[in-house]
């Protein structure tokens, strides 16, 4: 699924509108259409809805939508800034719509601040939309912070006001908190990073019926990692195959005390299909691997940390879970980098000795699935993550890699700056051992001969999946990196 910006967007409204042809007021209502069913779908038959509407286009969706469910049966309550008269045509239309229905009750901003809120009620804002290009400001913003305070549903049309589609707000912008989101078509990028992603709730994209004709030819570089990729990207295991047609996959992990990311690492290569697995780890790890992954075979490097980095082109090698960064072990990581050919997975410790080392040499069309501070070290710190998605990609097409940027939306980075948003996961996930997981399956999909990119954007996607699937069975508190693990199989079966 493609990412759209604000422009673009806009564009793609126009060219529905000429093409089809259909009105711009039609194309409102049926943004309004789609937004009424999914609220009525998502009430109570005796809900109150206060519908907060601005004075361009995000407005008159909120107008047509306080009609349609005024029509339904919905009490709803319309607020508007009544000392502003400069309305977008089509707001304008929809207002007089809503002023001829005697039972919508229109009201000004500022009667918010003493309004008693029914408990059993939704804020719906539809104040600013896609446009937006400052920060709110005085009575707005005003507003916006008083109907934060509320403790019942809130839920934005489009995008949550104050947010800006496509880069950061400002520090000090007052921003709309939604549960939800009902966004019309697209995902925007200010849902997927973490900074803006955290005032839009639980995200809804709604199909508008805008043109597949236009959406088809439009050139973005930014995509959601969806059940059609996906289905595309995943290779049926074929029936007559044996242990060779899948690969080697070799995970260099563990030091002392650390065994247990190499068993997850290891127990994840397995899990997601690898023909035949080493793991390469210091001898005090031996019992443990081969009791915790039998499947697995044991080459010993070294005694309690990685001295010896064995070298075989026919093995795809993921490195750095529990690797420890002692002297020793980065020499010999530096030693195998400099020499191996191949792409090769790096996570954790492999990349804090990188980062201690200053080296950013690597073997081309390697996967690097650094979190934030890891990429931090590695290359340099952005004010924020939309900045550092820009860094990842000058980074990803100078070093010629993939850079996995892990985050609550993970992003697959690629050496010609396509980066794919992935949208499974939960925070269930955010505990120790869920990276060495990660490593452990992207890893082994190359093994399989899947191409670094396809093996990064369906590794991301299984273990987000899987992530999913533990978090139904477990609950997010409960679940560990183990459960994600076992969980492979069904996500798999998902496809």
């Amino acid at each position: 699924m493609k990412i759209f910006n604000t422009e673009q967007i806009r564009d793609c409204d126009r060219y529905t509108i000429s093409a089809e042809p259909v009105s711009s007021a039609g194309l409102m209502e049926r943004a309004a259409e789609a937004c009424t069913k999914w609220l009525r779908g998502h009430s109570r038959n005796n809900e109150t809805f206060y519908i907060f509407c601005g004075n361009g286009n995000n407005g008159g969706d909120g107008l047509a939508i306080a009609r349609m469910l005024y029509q339904k049966g919905f009490d709803t309550e319309v607020f508007l800034d009544l000392s502003n008269e400069n309305y977008s045509e089509d707001a304008r239309n929809n207002l007089q719509k809503v002023r001829a229905m005697s039972g919508i009750g229109i009201h000004d901003f500022q009667e918010a601040e003493d309004w008693d809120f029914n408990p059993k009620s939704t804020i719906v804002d539809a104040i600013f939309g896609t446009g937006l290009n400052r920060k709110a400001e005085d009575r707005t913003a005003r507003l916006i912070e008083h109907l934060n305070r509320q403790t019942i549903r809130k839920i934005a049309v489009d995008i949550p006001s104050g947010l800006f589609a496509d880069v950061m707000h400002p520090d000090d912008a007052v921003v709309f908190r939604a549960d939800h989101t009902l966004s019309f078509q697209f995902w925007k990028k200010a849902f997927l990073h973490p900074e803006t992603g955290i005032f839009c709730g639980k995200v809804h994209v709604l199909d508008i019926g805008l043109s597949r004709e236009f959406i088809h030819r439009t050139v973005t570089r930014d995509y959601i990692i969806c059940d059609y990729l996906i289905r595309n990207v995943y290779r049926r295991r074929p029936d007559f195959s044996h242990k060779g047609n899948f690969g080697k996959t070799c995970i260099v992990a563990g030091s002392y005390g650390k065994t247990g990311a190499a068993v997850l690492a290891t127990k994840a290569a397995l899990r997601t299909g690898s023909g035949i697995t080493f793991t390469l780890a210091p001898a005090s790890s031996y019992e443990i691997l081969q009791s915790a992954c039998p499947e697995a075979m044991f080459i010993n490097g070294g005694e309690d940390h990685l001295t010896r980095f064995n070298s075989d082109d026919d093995y795809v090698y993921g490195i750095g879970p529990g690797l420890g960064t002692e002297r020793e072990t980065a020499a010999g990581l530096t030693a195998f980098l400099t020499q191996y050919t191949r792409p090769v997975v790096l996570d954790a410790d492999a990349l804090n000795i990188l980062a201690e080392n200053g080296l950013k040499k690597f073997p081309r069309n390697s996967v690097l699935t650094p979190h934030p501070r890891e990429f931090e070290r590695l290359f340099g710190k952005a004010a924020d993550s939309f900045l550092r998605t820009g860094l990842a990609k000058r980074k990803a097409a100078e070093l010629q890699i993939f850079i996995v940027l892990k985050d609550h939306h993970t992003q697959i980075i690629t050496p010609e700056g396509l980066v794919y948003y992935n949208i499974t996961g939960n925070s269930g996930m955010a505990k120790g051992g869920s990276g060495d997981v990660l490593t452990g399956i992207i890893t082994s999909l190359i093994a399989q001969s899947y191409p670094p990119e396809e093996a990064a954007v369906l590794g991301v996607w299984l273990h987000g999946t899987a992530g999913d699937l533990a978090a139904e069975k477990h609950g997010k508190e409960a679940m560990l990196a183990t459960d994600v693990i076992l969980e492979l199989g069904n996500a798999y079966r998902s496809i």
